[in-house]
């Protein structure tokens, strides 16, 4: 996945966890969801 290991994974998510704290977190990741879902969703159209 983009030439990223697994340490270098958890680097950045270590650095995403202490930018946004652990309540946006859920957030983020919802928001990300939906756009991912809708990109696909214009794939197919």
């Amino acid at each position: 996945m983009f030439g990223l290991g697994a340490t270098e994974l958890l680097v950045v998510l270590a650095v995403i966890f202490f930018f946004f704290g652990a309540k946006k977190i859920p957030a983020l990741s919802r928001g990300l969801g939906r756009a991912v879902r809708n990109f696909k969703k214009g794939l197919h159209e």
